[in-house]
């Protein structure tokens, strides 16, 4: 179909074994990665608040552990131009290890970080710094992963390699849930304040190395290795995108923006508001969470196939109407405070944004010839994740806080889910599929 991303360059062929090597590492890479990156939202929602933000106001000591969660957000833009910009002079394996070795160390770090108690002001600040570390190494991340899988792909089947990394999202968050659920079960809740929450992050040394010893198992994508071949690799990869693709950024990020805001408000927002203003058990939220990544682990590939055979552009304009017409029935559900049917109602929202998710990765690659891919797809990604993900939790609670109703977050998830419809319909799907 003419929307659909058909075929990459003309490469040579990779084998059925070298394509099963690399979608298995980008998948557990990505998970790995996202283990970490999510854990720290985990932790803002449940303990970060008293821990380095003290406050006699529980509404601003939520603000602020979530207006640092966010930091995150705004340092990935930053870690997709630097990691994009290499990645495509020097190629994309080399950049996924550097990313993976900046999220493994932050992380570890934050789990032996003393908290405010122990050190005043300089563990907030600590904690800050930390976080954009892991947002600088998660920004290079997910366009690596995902070029890596759909540069190795088959023609027919680009939305489903470039879904395999997105499937390490919802992996991410599930075991990271899972493991917090499992110490906040076998210590008593004020051992698990004290010290049993940083277990988790220090566990992320042990995960890194499995991923980096993978991912160094993978050789560098055909499409990269032909542009070294042919000397079509650009001098200066950023300038060249800001100077012949910007508008694509653009509406690459638009598009992308009503993916994420589903997936944040779900994975981290619902944990505070569940636990704080509906009064369900912590443990409780988290099996929630859990259920719902399980959905999204399951939809995103299943959507992808679909997006494959129905066309990438009709796959996102669907996924963006439904987005619409579900964000206040969810919220509807959600405020019955039933465990329940809060499940129904994120799982349902978190099946239908997969049909943007599956075939992001395939549609953001055919937007950018080679040169540039990296750089274009980083960037378009990771704007999407701020204004989308990063500051949902935050602007939610805000909200929240102002108006004292989730009506406003749901006309705020509808507002984006319209701007990426806009922005679907205006831009040409795979222009640089067969550059």
């Amino acid at each position: 179909m003419a929307d659909q991303v058909q075929s990459m360059e003309s490469v040579p062929t990779p084998t059925a074994r070298e394509r099963a090597r690399v979608l298995g590492a980008s998948f557990i890479g990505t998970t790995i990665e996202w283990y970490d990156f999510f854990l720290y939202g985990s932790a803002t929602a449940l303990v970060f608040a008293p821990q380095f933000f003290p406050s006699n106001d529980p509404l601003a000591g939520t603000l602020a552990a979530f207006g640092a969660f966010a930091v995150g957000f705004v340092a990935r833009p930053v870690g997709g131009i630097v990691m994009g910009y290499f990645g495509d002079r020097v190629g994309r394996k080399s950049m996924l290890l550097l990313s993976m070795i900046m999220m493994g160390a932050a992380t570890m770090l934050i789990g032996l970080l003393p908290n405010y108690a122990a050190i005043g002001a300089l563990a907030p600040v600590l904690l800050v710094t930390l976080r954009f570390v892991q947002g600088l190494g998660v920004g290079g991340e997910w366009g690596g992963a995902a070029l890596m899988a759909v540069e190795y792909s088959p023609p027919k089947r680009r939305a489903l390699y470039g879904a395999i990394p997105q499937t390490g999202v919802p992996a991410g968050i599930i075991l990271a849930n899972l493991i917090f659920i499992g110490i906040s079960a076998a210590l008593a809740p004020e051992a698990f304040a004290a010290w049993g929450w940083r277990v988790p992050f220090l566990v992320s040394g042990v995960l890194i190395l499995v991923g980096l010893y993978l991912r160094f198992k993978v050789a560098e994508t055909p499409s990269f290795r032909e542009a070294e071949d042919e000397g079509e690799i650009s001098h200066n990869p950023l300038l060249d995108l800001l100077r012949n693709h910007t508008p694509a950024v653009l509406l690459g990020a638009l598009i992308s923006l009503a993916a994420p805001v589903i997936g944040y408000l779900s994975a981290v927002f619902m944990l505070s508001y569940g636990t704080r203003t509906l009064q369900i058990p912590s443990r409780t939220m988290l099996w929630i969470v859990v259920g719902v990544a399980v959905v999204q682990l399951i939809a995103t590939p299943l959507c992808a196939v679909i997006a494959d055979r129905m066309g990438h552009k009709r796959s996102f304009i669907l996924g963006a109407v439904l987005v619409i017409l579900w964000a206040v029935p969810m919220f509807k559900l959600v405020d019955t405070g039933r465990p329940g049917l809060i499940l129904l109602a994120l799982g349902v929202a978190m099946f239908v944004q997969a049909f943007m998710t599956g075939p992001q990765g395939a549609v953001l690659a055919g937007v950018f010839p080679t040169k540039v891919r990296y750089s274009g797809a980083s960037l378009s990604y990771q704007i999407a994740a701020v204004f989308g993900g990063g500051i949902a939790p935050l602007v939610a609670t805000a909200l929240l806080g102002s108006f004292g109703s989730t009506f406003y977050i749901s006309l705020y998830v509808a507002g984006l889910a319209v701007i990426s419809l806009i922005a679907v319909l205006a831009l040409r799907f795979g222009s640089h599929a067969d550059s």
